[in-house]
């Protein structure tokens, strides 16, 4: 019997049920770090030579650590073939089109790898919650954003979904040190304390998205970053995880075209630089 690559795999998600408590120490978290950056770059350098392209979304609570695990992964990344797409409030002139349609020019090329730092999602999250959107128009959404997604999967494009989840308590602590920090403060906004009275609605707004579009192709991986160092490590690890599935991460062979020109104009030896 064929499995359905499409079929939903969390009907019975809840974020009440995710364990909050991982820690990781300051040792293993550092040698971590640095060994899923170096795949990171072993990705990228296997992305840009075979065609491979990737799509990774974040989604997650207002300072739950979105940034810093972006910025983690950015710091091994060229680029030349990767880029961030900070995603807010649509501007008056993408209001005037389907809601996916601002999406489509941001979407990878051959050889590229794109973060959206929020994302489509938006329209079953945010804009169910405030309004901006009608119950019939985010119920519908559901199945518009599985079938976008299956889309890009069959045209050989790679997603992978994010959701950072902190609790209530730990969300007001970082605000007050974003408060207390002059080169943080911008990062808070009356937008963030205005969603944090709808926690509630917010939360089973995520049980949602996750029941209705997490599927075998695209799954959602929700991480608890309680402690902003585990929920980073087990962001990457998850998406290093997804990203070198069934891809050779070997280096790119040598030129020997190039080491010939390279002897010639550079009069070094072929034995110095070629491997052993």
């Amino acid at each position: 019997m064929k499995l359905d690559a499409n079929r939903l795999v969390a009907p019975e998600f809840s974020l009440s049920d995710v364990d909050l408590k991982e820690r990781i120490e300051d040792d293993e978290y550092l040698a971590e770090e640095a060994r899923l950056q170096t795949e990171l770059k072993r990705i990228q350098q296997a992305y840009l030579h075979k065609g491979e392209r990737a799509l990774i979304v974040f989604e997650g609570w207002d300072a739950a650590g979105k940034g810093g695990t972006i910025r983690r992964m950015a710091a091994a990344m060229d680029p030349r073939g990767f880029k961030v797409w900070p995603i807010g409030a649509p501007s008056p002139a993408e209001q005037r089109h389907h809601y996916l349609h601002r999406f489509w020019t941001r979407l990878p090329g051959n050889g590229e790898i794109v973060i959206f730092d929020r994302s489509w999602y938006g329209r079953v999250l945010v804009e169910r919650v405030e309004d901006f959107a009608t119950q019939t128009e985010w119920q519908r959404a559901y199945e518009e954003i599985v079938a976008f997604e299956r889309m890009l999967l069959d045209d050989g494009a790679r997603i992978v979904k994010i959701f950072l989840h902190i609790s209530p308590k730990e969300q007001r602590k970082r605000f007050v040190e974003r408060l207390r920090d002059p080169l943080k403060r911008w990062k808070l906004s009356y937008e963030d304390l205005r969603n944090r009275e709808k926690w509630p609605h917010y939360e089973a707004a995520v049980d949602d998205m996750v029941r209705r579009t997490s599927t075998v192709r695209a799954p959602w991986t929700v991480v608890s970053s309680e402690q902003k160092k585990s929920g980073r490590i087990k962001a990457l690890q998850a998406i290093v995880e997804a990203l070198s599935h069934d891809v050779d991460l070997s280096p790119r062979p040598l030129d020997l075209g190039l080491l010939a020109e390279a002897e010639a104009k550079l009069g070094i030896d072929p034995r110095d630089v070629v491997d052993t």
